[in-house]
C-alpha cells in the first residue's frame, strides 16, 4: 500500500468519528434499564373496602422487622374474615386482642405499590412479589443470557457478513423490540421480547468497536477506541437516570428510549464499511471506493490503483473463512485467547460487582445510577492516556493492581470511617473500569481481519459470565462482610501474574493475516526504527 498520507485526522473521519460514538448511546440505555423497569418497589397486601374500624385498617398488615427496623409485611396480612367479625365485635387491637393469635393470610386480593419512587414497573405490572418473586431476577438473568449470546454469535457473523451490516442489525433489535415490548401484556412475552433485546446488546458495542478500529488509524484509532466507545456507552448511562426519573412509568421509558433510536437510519449512508474487511474477502474495488471517498472528505489526490500490491495475497485469502475453532487451533492464538478470556473475566466481574454495590450509595435509585455513570468518564480518559503514552500489558497489569490494593485495605478501616471506605471503593471502580476499557482496544489489536471480530466476541462472550456469578460473588458477604473483596481482590492479582504472558501490541500495526500474529509474540512491545511501515495513503497502518 502506498501513495500520500490522508492526514491524521480529515474531513471523513471527523465526519464519521461522532456517529460511531452515538451508536453506543443505545448500549448506555439499554444495559441498565432493568434498574428502573425491574425495581421493586414497597408493597403490602391489599385490603378491600370493608367495614373495618380506623384502628382494625392500621392493623390488618402484620409489621416485621426488615434490617433492624419494623416494616408492614410484604406477603401477608391477618385473615380478613376474622378482622371483620373482631372489628364489628367492637374489639380493639393490642388491646382487647392478642395480634399473634390471628391467623395469617397471603394477599389473595392483591398487592399495594408504593408510588413515591416509581408510577410503575414490571413488578407492579405482573405481581412479581411473594411466590413470584423467583421471576424478578430470572428477568434479568434471560437478559444477560442473550446478552452473552449474543457476543458470541455476532463476532463470526461480522466477520462473515462485514461490521457494518451486523452494527445495523444489532441496533435495529434493540430499537424495535424494545419498542414492542411497550404494548406487552404478559411477563413470559416481555422476557421473550427482553432476550431478543440482548442479543443486539453488546453485539451493537463490539460491531462499532471492531469497524471503528479497522477505519481509523494512529492517535484516532487509540481514541476512539478508548474515550470514543466507552464515553459513548457513559453517556447513555448518564442519559438513563435522567430520562427515569422523569418518567417513572416502565412502558413511557422504554418507550422514550427506542423511539429516538430511529434517528440513527441515516448513519447506514454516512459510516463506511471497514477497508480491511473487504480486503480479507477480495473485495479490492469497493475497499478502493471507501478509501477514494476519504480522501475526496480530506481533498487530497488518492492513487489509481490502491490495493495492487496486496491484490494476490486477498484474493487467495478471500477463499477461506474463519470461525471460533480457529482461535483454538494454534497453540501461539490459543494461549493468547484464553489469557484474554481470563483477564477480561477478572475485570468485567469486577466491574459489576463495584458497580452494584456503589448503586447502594444514595436512597434515590435515580441518584445513585447517576454517580456509578460519572465515576467511569475519568477512568476512560484515563484508559485514553494509557493507551496513548504506555504499553497495553502495564497498563492493563496496573489496572489489576490498581482495583486490587483498595480491596485489600477496606478491612483495615474502622467502621466509623465509612468515607474512607467507600473512597476506596470508589478508586477499586475506577480502576476495573479503566481496564475493562484498556482491553477493547487492546483485544482488537492482538487478532487478524480476520479473526478480529470473531475474537473480540469471543472474548467478549466469556467475559460476560463475569456479570452472571456478581449476585452470587456479593452474598457471600453474610458469612464474612469483605469476603467479596478479599476474593474478588485476590483474583485481580493472579490475572495480573497471568497478563504478563500476552504480547504487545504497542505501536506495532494491526496483523492483517495469522501468520503475522504469530510474528508478534517475537516483536519487540515498542515499534523501532526497523519496524516501523511507511505512512499509508489509506487509515490502514496503525504505526505510529
Amino acid at each position: 500500500m502506498h501513495g500520500t498520507s490522508l492526514g491524521s485526522f480529515g474531513e471523513d473521519r471527523r465526519r464519521s468519528l461522532l456517529p460511531r460514538e452515538t451508536s453506543i448511546m443505545p448500549n448506555g440505555f439499554g444495559a441498565f434499564t432493568l434498574v428502573f423497569v425491574n425495581d421493586i418497589p414497597n408493597h403490602h397486601c391489599r385490603v378491600p373496602e370493608s367495614n373495618l374500624t380506623e384502628e382494625w385498617k392500621k392493623s390488618v398488615i402484620p409489621l416485621t422487622v426488615v434490617n433492624g427496623k419494623p416494616e408492614l409485611s410484604s406477603c401477608s396480612r391477618y385473615k380478613l374474615d376474622v378482622v371483620r367479625n373482631l372489628s364489628a365485635r367492637g374489639l380493639i387491637p393490642h388491646k382487647d386482642i392478642n395480634l399473634t393469635d390471628i391467623e395469617l393470610e397471603d394477599c389473595v386480593d392483591g398487592w399495594v405499590y408504593s408510588k413515591d419512587t416509581y408510577q410503575s414497573t414490571i413488578v407492579t405490572e405482573f405481581d412479581l412479589v411473594c411466590s413470584e418473586q423467583w421471576k424478578q431476577p430470572f428477568t434479568s438473568t434471560i437478559f444477560f443470557i442473550g446478552v452473552l449470546l449474543g457476543s458470541f454469535f455476532s463476532g463470526p457473523l461480522s466477520d462473515r457478513f462485514g461490521r457494518k451490516p451486523v452494527l445495523f442489525a444489532t441496533m435495529a433489535a434493540q430499537t424495535f423490540f424494545t419498542f414492542v415490548s411497550v404494548f406487552t401484556t404478559t411477563w413470559i412475552v416481555f422476557t421473550i421480547l427482553l432476550f431478543i433485546n440482548g442479543l443486539g446488546q453488546i453485539s451493537n458495542f463490539v460491531a462499532a468497536l471492531v469497524l471503528g478500529a479497522e477505519t481509523l488509524t494512529g492517535n484516532v484509532r487509540v481514541l476512539y477506541s478508548s474515550m470514543g466507545t466507552c464515553c459513548g456507552f457513559a453517556v447513555g448511562y448518564m442519559l438513563l437516570p435522567l430520562c427515569a426519573y422523569f418518567l417513572r412509568d416502565w412502558r413511557s421509558l422504554l418507550l422514550a428510549l427506542s423511539v429516538p433510536c430511529v434517528a440513527y437510519i441515516p448513519l447506514w449512508w454516512i459510516l463506511p464499511e471497514s477497508p480491511r474487511w473487504l480486503l480479507s474477502q477480495g473485495r479490492i474495488e469497493d475497499a478502493e471506493a471507501v478509501v477514494k471517498k476519504a480522501a475526496k472528505w480530506n481533498k487530497v489526490q488518492a492513487p489509481r490503483n490502491i490495493f495492487e500490491s496486496n491484490t494476490v495475497e486477498v484474493t487467495n485469502s478471500k477463499k477461506e473463512h474463519y470461525n471460533v475453532f480457529d482461535l483454538l487451533r494454534h497453540s501461539n492464538i490459543r494461549t493468547t485467547t484464553l489469557l484474554l478470556c481470563f483477564v477480561l473475566f477478572t475485570l468485567i466481574t469486577g466491574y459489576y460487582c463495584l458497580s452494584f454495590n456503589t448503586s447502594q450509595l444514595h436512597t434515590d435509585p435515580y441518584i445513585s445510577s447517576f454517580i456509578s455513570a460519572v465515576v467511569e468518564i475519568p477512568a476512560y480518559i484515563s484508559s485514553f492516556i494509557a493507551l496513548r503514552y504506555f504499553p497495553r500489558r502495564l497498563s492493563i497489569i496496573g489496572s489489576l493492581i490498581a482495583g486490587a490494593v483498595p480491596l485489600y485495605l477496606i478491612q483495615l478501616v474502622p467502621e466509623d470511617l465509612s468515607s474512607l471506605s467507600l473512597s476506596l471503593e470508589m478508586l477499586s471502580k475506577y480502576s476495573f473500569t479503566t481496564g475493562s476499557s484498556l482491553m477493547f482496544a487492546y483485544t482488537t489489536e492482538l487478532y487478524p481481519t480476520v479473526l478480529r471480530n470473531t475474537a473480540t466476541g469471543t472474548t467478549t462472550t466469556l467475559s460476560r459470565m463475569g456479570s452472571c456469578i456478581t449476585p452470587f460473588l456479593l452474598s457471600l458477604s453474610v458469612h464474612y462482610k469483605y469476603l467479596p473483596y478479599v476474593i474478588l481482590a485476590t483474583l485481580a492479582v493472579v490475572t495480573a501474574i497471568m497478563a504478563l504472558f500476552l504480547p504487545e501490541s504497542f505501536k506495532l500495526p494491526l496483523p492483517e493475516t495469522i501468520e503475522e500474529m504469530h510474528k508478534m509474540k517475537r516483536k519487540n512491545c515498542l515499534c523501532n526504527k526497523r519496524n516501523r511501515s511507511p505512512v499509508s495513503v489509506v487509515p490502514l497502518d496503525d504505526c505510529h
